[in-house]
């Protein structure tokens, strides 16, 4: 019989398959909230406009070598995110790795949100395992998502299916979010990368501020992720442990969750265990309940119920 560490650590294609089941028959460990994968198999799915595997950087982030990555790193599911400036809305590859892999994976789509019934993509995706929706500023063919009829469209579609709609944005755009969750409160909204707040090297108090007043909505989530791109962009991320406590104090647990952003996380001198132990380990001032939350729970329920 394999040990949890034996079974964590084992993963390939046969060994992905077979992992130790957990609580409810889930597979155990960590969930990791964000993470993309590209292939060289441009046969089979190729990339957006006229790239070639010499665009792709890293070479290679395949969903087996992420497997095997998280694996190691005691992660035991990962929520895929569509890597559109490679794929465009062609999400194919994580689809296939979900069916691929049951129960290993939930997915985040890129589709049109600039058309009349987006609904249509939204049921298709959610039907191959999809749970979310990814989306920028200026998409929806309007510059503001209030003006655009597809992005609404969107946004109240989510609400009734259960899926979640998840803006890669910087700070100054949370008053779109905003504007959208006023017209649409039961959508729930998870906010990558804290808002991309940090990414200047420093933590702007004012913008924190802005962050947390969203904890008001309560469908509204937010991923702790993305360290190598925050702060000092380097290990141990420990300059990062004053945003999350404050992030917490706003949210609760409840509604944090990490995420990697891998295969980014795991360009030297980062890795994706500096990025696990930054909540293992670094912020010492969690609970084992609370760590469970940021580590699983929250991901859990947004992407995998």
């Amino acid at each position: 019989m394999l040990t949890r560490r034996q079974a964590l650590g084992v993963f390939g294609m046969t060994a992905a398959a077979s992992m130790v089941q957990g609580a409810e028959g889930k597979p155990a460990g960590y969930i990791d909230a964000h993470s993309h994968i590209w292939t060289r198999d441009l046969a089979k799915y190729p990339l957006d406009g006229k790239q070639t595997v010499d665009d792709l950087k890293p070479a290679s982030f395949t969903t087996e070598e992420l497997l095997e990555l998280a694996g190691k790193n005691g992660v035991g599911r990962v929520v895929l995110i569509q890597h559109k400036p490679y794929h465009g809305l062609d999400n194919s590859y994580i689809t296939d790795s979900i069916a691929k892999y049951p129960g290993r994976f939930s997915g985040v789509a890129c589709i049109e949100a600039d058309q009349a019934h987006p609904e249509h993509d939204m049921d298709k995706m959610f039907q191959l395992g999809m749970r979310g929706f990814r989306i920028r500023p200026g998409e929806g063919g309007k510059d503001q998502w209030k003006d655009s009829a597809g992005m609404c469209a969107m946004w109240a579609h989510a609400a009734k299916q259960g899926s979640a709609i998840c803006p890669l944005i910087d700070v100054t755009d949370l008053p779109q979010v905003e504007a959208m969750c006023q017209k649409y409160p039961d959508t729930t909204v998870v906010i990558d990368h804290f808002a991309r707040l940090g990414v200047t090297g420093t933590v702007d108090e004012a913008a924190l501020k802005t962050l947390t007043a969203f904890a008001k909505r309560k469908h509204v989530y937010v991923k702790i992720s993305a360290f190598y791109a925050l702060g000092a962009k380097k290990p141990p991320h420990t300059e990062l442990i004053p945003m999350i406590r404050t992030m917490i104090d706003a949210y609760g647990v409840e509604r944090l969750m990490w995420g990697s952003d891998s295969p980014y996380q795991i360009v030297a001198p980062n890795t994706y265990a500096d990025s696990v132990k930054l909540i293992t380990e670094r912020c010492d001032f969690l609970s084992a309940q609370e760590r469970d939350h940021l580590l699983r729970g929250t991901a859990e329920k947004v992407f995998f119920s």
